[in-house]
């Protein structure tokens, strides 16, 4: 199929229900110019602009698009032609948004990340938290970059315990070529060294 020739209704339709790689690849060649000059202009409020800021913004809305298996995309009704334009404006402002103020809180005093601050928050599989807990998943994440290099494993781990996806729904989204078994040793391979990481600096 040329996914390049769909309208965005027809090609979101086959993203969501098909979830073909290269309906994904479309996707984003299509709209993420669209997704990264909102984050930019969004967090040049906050603060000098990066690259980096953005690409990480990116992904972060990418995975607020695909939480509960694509339900804000499956839900969105799209009442006009390119409606889908004006919805992933929203998103990917709300998701910069919400980023800044996570980090404006950190600023004026974050808890100290004990091991049982962290078993606490790994059992969270949603955003719908207090601002506390959003701040110790916040700091969980930026260890989560700092022990693997790995796109995929950063990936896999926000996918499960920030956006609440099963093993067995990672597994099925083709950027991932991972099984279910691959994903949970993933997991536990990531769990293991958070916990060592975070226990050796306790001891420091």
């Amino acid at each position: 199929m040329n996914y390049s020739s769909l309208s965005s209704q027809e090609l979101l339709k086959e993203c969501v229900t098909r979830a073909e790689s290269e309906a994904w690849e479309e996707f984003v060649r299509r709209f993420q110019p669209l997704i990264a000059g909102v984050v930019a202009r969004t967090a040049m409020r906050w603060t000098d602009v990066s690259p980096s800021l953005v690409d990480d913004l990116v992904q972060e809305t990418y995975l607020k698009l695909c939480t509960e298996e694509f339900r804000r995309l499956r839900e969105f009704e799209s009442r006009f032609e390119d409606a889908i334009y004006g919805f992933l404006k929203t998103v990917a402002y709300n998701v910069t948004m919400d980023y800044f103020k996570v980090r404006h809180a950190t600023k004026r005093g974050s808890q100290v990340l004990s091991k049982t601050d962290f078993d606490t928050a790994l059992q969270m599989v949603s955003t719908e938290n207090s601002l506390e807990d959003q701040i110790l998943l916040q700091e969980i994440e930026e260890l989560v970059h700092r022990i693997t290099e790995m796109d995929r494993d950063k990936l896999v781990f926000l996918l499960y315990y920030r956006q609440g996806f099963t093993a067995k729904a990672i597994a099925e989204l083709p950027a991932i070529q991972l099984s279910e078994k691959g994903v949970e040793s993933c997991l536990l391979r990531l769990t293991r060294q958070l916990k060592e990481h975070i226990v050796g600096s306790a001891k420091e």
